[in-house]
């Protein structure tokens, strides 16, 4: 019998992103980015891992209707919805119709569509996530949708098709109030065996080291004058706004002249800034535990911002220990465009203290 993937696509994963939201879970943000003219990605990104899927392997889709998952599956099966709410609940739904006919859940979008389809999987059938959310901080999402629609394949391909326990996380409330970066376990759930397929789980920040600190004032004292500075979140990056007369932990800035000129930035406000004739530099951090650079929280910094700026202006500043703790011993990216993470992978230079790098390969 020809295995079945159940799959399920939140139409809005990721929505938030650019716009310079955390997460894409409220309804009234949703209504907000569709008005402001957001781009809903994770469609482009479902079909990437199911066209992924079909090269693969024969398999059979279970899914739900039109931007649930139809339309980026071509062929699949259908699961009616008698009341599309276009909240949670429409997630659970599809996931409550899977129990007891699908080999494996394959769902699309970030830590909130995960916790989701984790509560409604009441049969405990394997899972795993195309990345598609601004936060992704839970293990159980693969590195990129074609790795995803790969694990996939080979799991239902397998006689075995072992499966492992892994975290589901979602950012800590309480702690992003109070300044802090850190997530919360909200779920453990069983997931395919996909050695470096699959994402580690987000480490928490911890305190800063001395001499990455050292490597900020460095970094501080060489800022060019008249230049552009875009700076990506992180507890590594807010440590560099501080010195700059602070900026926010979660969001994207920018500086100039040594100072933060404008806070939590848009793409589209990115993109205004950076029309001006000025050059400009992206500093960025790595998640930690994962090894992501781009695609991880920082969704402004869009691959139309990176062509602003060139792909060969990106600084990394990163704790060694942080460096050493990444299994591989590589780093991520995954803006959306496949032809701009080639160009972006290779080998890069991170700054791990005053004077000291570390080459580093990058992949996407």
């Amino acid at each position: 019998m020809m295995p079945v993937i159940g799959l399920v696509v939140n139409p809005y994963a990721g929505i938030g992103g650019p716009l310079a939201r955390k997460g894409s879970d409220e309804r009234h943000l949703i209504a907000q980015a569709l008005h402001t003219g957001a781009i809903l990605s994770s469609a482009q990104r479902a079909r990437r891992a199911v066209d992924a899927i079909r090269t693969a392997t024969a398999t059979h889709i279970l899914t739900g209707p039109g931007a649930f998952g139809a339309d980026m599956a071509p062929g699949a099966d259908i699961v009616t919805l008698t009341e599309i709410t276009h909240t949670a609940r429409d997630t659970a739904t599809l996931v409550s119709s899977f129990q007891g006919r699908v080999d494996l859940i394959l769902f699309c979008g970030g830590d909130g569509t995960a916790r989701d389809v984790a509560a409604a999987n009441c049969c405990d059938v394997p899972i795993l996530g195309i990345p598609a959310g601004v936060k992704m901080h839970s293990a159980v999402f693969a590195r990129s949708p074609e790795r995803a629609g790969q694990a996939a394949a080979a799991f239902l391909d397998s006689a075995v098709r072992p499966v492992e326990r892994v975290e589901i996380l979602d950012l800590d409330e309480a702690a992003r109030r109070n300044g802090r970066l850190s997530a919360e376990l909200f779920a453990v759930a069983r997931s395919p065996v996909a050695r470096g397929v699959r994402q580690k789980p987000k480490a928490g920040g911890g305190d800063l080291l001395a001499e990455t600190d050292a490597a900020l004032g460095d970094y501080v004292r060489r800022m060019e004058t008249g230049q552009n500075y875009v700076l990506g979140p992180g507890t590594t990056m807010s440590a560099l706004k501080d010195r700059l007369g602070g900026g926010t932990l979660l969001g994207v800035d920018l500086a100039r002249d040594r100072r933060i000129i404008a806070r939590d930035l848009t793409e589209d406000q990115l993109l205004t800034h950076l029309a001006t004739p000025a050059s400009a530099r992206i500093v960025l951090t790595v998640v930690g535990g994962q090894g992501f650079l781009l695609g991880r929280g920082n969704q402004q910094i869009s691959a139309r911002v990176i062509e602003r700026v060139g792909p060969d202006r990106i600084d990394v500043i990163c704790a060694a220990d942080k460096l050493a703790a990444l299994s591989p011993q590589e780093l991520t990216v995954d803006t959306g465009d496949v032809a701009l993470d080639a160009r972006l992978s290779g080998y890069r230079q991170v700054t791990t203290g005053p004077g000291r790098r570390q080459v580093v390969r990058v992949v996407f």
